[in-house]
């Protein structure tokens, strides 16, 4: 299911627009300024940023800036001021899209439709020697396939895809786990990293991929070891 997070601080706009694109089988997140859509960037991982251009606390521009608008995220750019210069503007900060309200919401969801197909996420995500085929939910080291259970292959993917950056051990707990509904401790989480050591790491002892962040939590390291 592909993840959309919708930064809108008018609340009813937010809400019909979180409602419509449910509606439509997508998976979606809110939040209504600046900061707290930063926050949820950087906690999660989503398919599409659906940005209001003005926000209370800031410009959806300089969140753009932040965030690394087209390299990282697709962006999709609302705002209320029909002007060439923001559109300019948008385009020169790498967002995938922009429209001006009020507009059609077919139209919207179209041009959702497009970005989300275009930027289609390779099914093959490679990184230190390890492949994961998400469609066939296998994992290989070079040719080799890996055997994993669930809960390790999908501690692996999320590490994966948040390579190099340092997930808390709340943020993986909560995404592994508890997103089903599963109430787990800190132990489970140390376990099932030595587990997945175990099984993809050359030195598991020496691990350089899935590195322990002190009093934080844990990072797949890409590149060199």
């Amino acid at each position: 299911m592909r993840k959309i997070l919708i930064i809108e601080d008018d609340e009813d706009l937010r809400e019909g627009l979180a409602f419509s694109l449910q509606m439509d089988g997508y998976e979606i997140r809110c939040a209504g300024t600046k900061r707290e859509g930063l926050e949820r960037i950087r906690g999660e991982s989503f398919d599409l940023v659906l940005l209001d251009c003005n926000l209370p606390d800031g410009s959806g521009f300089d969140l753009c800036t932040q965030i690394g608008a087209g390299e990282t995220i697709p962006v999709f750019m609302l705002t209320a001021r029909n002007t060439e210069m923001d559109e300019v503007k948008a385009l020169e900060l790498g967002v995938a899209d922009f429209m001006s309200k009020p507009f059609s919401l077919a139209v919207l969801k179209a041009r959702i439709r497009k970005i989300l197909n275009s930027s289609a996420p390779d099914m093959r995500l490679v990184s230190g020697g390890i492949t994961v085929d998400r469609d066939g939910c296998r994992v290989y080291r070079r040719d080799e396939e890996i055997i994993l259970s669930r809960v390790e292959y999908q501690l692996l993917l999320y590490l994966m895809e948040n390579r190099n950056r340092v997930l808390s051990k709340e943020q993986i707990l909560e995404h592994v786990w508890d997103s089903q509904g599963k109430f787990v401790d800190e132990n489970t989480l140390s376990v099932n990293i030595r587990r997945l050591r175990a099984k993809i790491e050359e030195d598991p002892g020496h691990p350089a991929r899935i590195r322990t962040v002190h009093g934080i939590g844990y990072v797949w390291k890409e590149g060199d070891q």
